[in-house]
């Protein structure tokens, strides 16, 4: 199942995608049907119908926490010329930075370089601590596309003080998520999923999430070790090679094989930093 938040002429509602047409199941929160566990029965709730084009999309939820892991994939630590990491890396972007798809990244005035990263990100679906690889990914409730956009000239600037990551990546805006989630039942946390990241309709990345360092249920319990996770919070799996800059004008589109292409436009906002 899809299941996303959209708006109708400024009436906003939880609905399921159904090829391009979305059946409405009223004004429910998704961290509300992700906590009751009302996934199943909800096609019985729907009550009209849209198509895609004659919505607005509205962020999918609001997450307690977003983790990100970094040097995922080893192609990504190459071209960056960083160490493979032995174990999961992982920081946290601001839940403030969520942008839903087809809203604009905005780039602030003197950030530098900015780039995309297209990511596979989980959504948890339950309450869990300190959890064994082999109940990991019963802690699932579906999965999203999640694009980690980040300052790369301040964040090379930033480590090489040895600052955190932290601003370069919680920047209003940088975090799209979308375009829906997909449920758990529908994907396999083992399965090869296609991920590329274009701009202007040119391919930048291109890969599988086969080639992760660190499998889902891997980072599942390399997180829950220390941190206990809750129903919303969000996972982004990292990102493969062909990191490439964008610029006010440009469209970004995120595509993951099974859940959808995210599409985001970039503009500046004109403001300082």
């Amino acid at each position: 199942m899809k299941i996303g938040r959209f708006k109708h002429k400024n009436i906003s509602f939880t609905g399921i995608v159904k090829e391009d047409m979305i059946g409405s199941v009223g004004d429910i929160p998704i961290e509300t049907i992700i906590e009751t566990c009302r996934m199943s029965g909800l096609e019985s709730s729907i009550s009209c119908w849209f198509s895609l084009d004659e919505v607005e999309y509205l962020p999918l939820l609001k997450p307690g926490k977003i983790i990100c892991l970094g040097l995922n994939y080893r192609s990504h630590a190459d071209e960056g010329k960083w160490q493979i990491p032995d174990e999961p890396i992982y920081f946290e972007k601001s839940s403030s930075c969520v942008i839903p798809n087809k809203s604009p990244i905005c780039i602030p005035e003197n950030a530098g370089r900015v780039d995309p990263e297209v990511e596979l990100a989980l959504i948890i679906g339950k309450t869990c601590r300190k959890v064994s690889e082999h109940d990991a990914t019963s802690c699932i409730a579906g999965y999203t596309i999640l694009n980690d956009v980040t300052a790369r000239s301040i964040q090379k600037a930033d480590q090489e003080k040895k600052y955190p990551w932290f601003r370069s990546k919680s920047m209003d805006t940088f975090c799209p998520i979308g375009p829906w989630i997909v449920t758990s039942d529908e994907i396999s946390p083992e399965e090869e999923l296609r991920i590329e990241l274009r701009i202007n309709e040119k391919t930048k990345q291109s890969s599988k999430t086969g080639l992760m360092l660190f499998k889902i249920s891997n980072i599942i319990t390399a997180i829950s070790r220390y941190l206990t996770l809750y129903p919303g919070d969000i996972i982004s799996t990292g990102t493969p090679e062909g990191i490439s800059p964008i610029k006010p004008g440009d469209i970004v589109e995120c595509e993951i094989e099974k859940i959808g292409i995210l599409s985001n436009p970039v503009i500046s906002n004109g403001s300082g930093l």
